[in-house]
């Protein structure tokens, strides 16, 4: 018998893009590629990032293998979704998704992520009986399942909210 889906794992993804959407959404087009410092992203280039990355592990899960028996594991699932949210925690993004000005606006970053987001929520819908079954590996944080990735997306979200946050605040005392 297959474990049950975390029945919370539909509104984690929406509370996290909700969360996104509401820290980019609050800065104007005319700020919105202005970087506070050298070596630091502006609020289009979080958002560039948030959605390649997104995206790509979108694709990383749809080709993930389908594993004999579920491996379940809610205290990892917990610890993604703190440890990767929590901004203390730095990490060197990998080059494929530094920004590189794929969008031309704020406005355009933001569509894109809100359909990558929604194509992340069809897919929990659509594979809630068997994210546990599949697997596939992270660089950093090693195989996960299907609820670890999923997790795992919404937590990098709410991290880079953080962040924009961070720029905002930034870009205000300048």
């Amino acid at each position: 018998m297959a474990p049950e889906v975390r029945p919370d794992l539909l509104e984690i993804l929406e509370n996290s893009r909700q969360e996104f959407i509401s820290a980019a959404g609050g800065i104007g087009e005319q700020h919105a590629k202005v970087r506070p410092e050298e070596g630091r992203w502006s609020v289009l280039d979080c958002v560039e990032h948030v959605t390649v990355v997104e995206e790509r592990f979108l694709s990383r899960l749809q080709e993930a293998q389908h594993l004999d028996s579920p491996q379940v594991d809610q205290q990892k699932e917990a610890e993604l979704l703190v440890r990767v949210a929590n901004r203390a925690n730095r990490a060197q993004a990998p080059e494929y998704s530094h920004p590189s000005g794929r969008f031309s606006s704020l406005a355009e970053g933001l569509e894109r992520f809100n359909a990558a987001r929604s194509n992340t929520v069809r897919f929990a819908q659509d594979r809630a009986g068997d994210l546990y079954s599949i697997s596939t590996e992270h660089a950093r944080f090693g195989v996960l399942n299907g609820s670890e990735w999923i997790m795992l997306i919404a937590a990098h979200a709410r991290r880079h909210a953080d962040q924009i946050r961070e720029v905002c605040t930034a870009l205000a005392q300048a």
